[in-house]
């Protein structure tokens, strides 16, 4: 790993993300969407593209959360990351996102629209730092925070996947 994750938090000034981790907003296109132009799904008009670092450490996850858009997923530092989808069809699948293609990494992903997804680190303690981009451009009125009870529910056969990585 090239930096600490304390660099990486001070030097890149990120803050604490509902889902879990470490994030900032790194770009916002000034060009927008208009709510007539877009799905029913999303309530108002969106950017193009948003952008945003996020870090994550072995000590945490990113709990299962979902969003209407694409997200496209950067691998830049630090551990591979396990990325976790359930479409919402209910197939469950996994992904490490990091440069080693020789254990079947990539550098990049994207996670389709309106799927459930959750992250962790694979190596212990460690941190992974990622970028994830977002079009139409992200806001917090489509972002969606995984309830257990209610995922475990509708997704029983993945139930022990679902406990270990949502809060509540």
């Amino acid at each position: 790993m090239k930096n600490t994750l304390e660099e990486l938090i001070t030097k890149l000034d990120l803050k604490p993300h509902p889902e879990g981790g470490y994030y900032k907003e790194t770009y916002r296109s000034t060009g927008t969407i208009s709510a007539s132009n877009l799905p029913a799904e999303y309530a108002g008009e969106r950017n193009f593209s948003t952008s945003i670092y996020f870090l994550l450490t072995s000590e945490n996850f990113s709990s299962f959360h979902r969003i209407n858009q694409d997200e496209i997923w950067h691998f830049y530092d630090g551990s591979p990351l396990l990325l976790h989808i359930i479409t919402p069809e209910g197939a469950y699948s996994k992904h490490r996102i990091g440069i080693d293609l020789s254990k079947g990494e990539v550098p990049q992903y994207v996670v389709p629209g309106g799927c459930w997804f959750a992250a962790e680190v694979m190596a212990p303690d460690s941190f992974s730092f990622i970028g994830c981009t977002v079009s139409p451009g992200f806001s917090f009125a489509d972002f969606q925070l995984a309830n257990r009870s209610d995922l475990t529910h509708q997704f029983p056969q993945h139930a022990a996947a679902v406990e270990r990585l949502t809060r509540e």
